[in-house]
């Protein structure tokens, strides 16, 4: 498996689904989880999450029906602050993410009072980030994740 295919597909995955904002892709499960499932000629994209203040979930990415790549995330918005206006600078920075970093948004991006971090060690075999949103000096919002190849062998 080529891996600048897979961190294209998982950019055109992550522009096509949550970043994207289109609520009908979201699919509620008996489970109380939410589903969305992205595809593209061989490869499927398959999130899965839970909750919504705090959340958790991973991303799962098939290859001719094989998994091959995972993600899990963790995050939450701090106590006294509007979920909606720090999922709207989530989203633009979603949108912004790039080809070097597909996981989550780029290093950082800006919007008014909000400021979008994100800290990632690794490449797309394995790695770890945490993303971070700041309203002025303020940490606002904060998400954990960790992830790579999978089966491998």
């Amino acid at each position: 498996m080529d891996i600048l295919q897979l961190k294209q597909f998982i950019l055109d995955a992550s522009h096509n689904t949550y970043a994207s904002e289109d609520v009908n892709l979201r699919q509620k499960q008996a489970d109380n989880s939410t589903t969305i499932v992205y595809e593209k000629d061989n490869w499927k994209y398959h999130d899965n999450y839970f909750g919504g203040e705090p959340y958790g979930g991973r991303e799962v990415v098939f290859y001719d029906n094989k998994p091959v790549w995972m993600m899990v995330y963790y995050g939450w918005v701090e106590e006294g602050n509007k979920p909606e206006d720090i999922y709207k600078i989530l989203s633009l920075a979603l949108r912004n993410s790039t080809l070097e970093m597909p996981y989550r948004g780029p290093s950082e991006i800006s919007d008014g009072d909000f400021k979008y971090t994100n800290v990632i060690t690794g490449d797309a075999e394995n790695f770890s980030g945490e993303e971070k949103i700041f309203k002025v000096d303020t940490i606002v919002y904060c998400a954990k994740y960790i992830g790579g190849l999978i089966d491998k062998v």
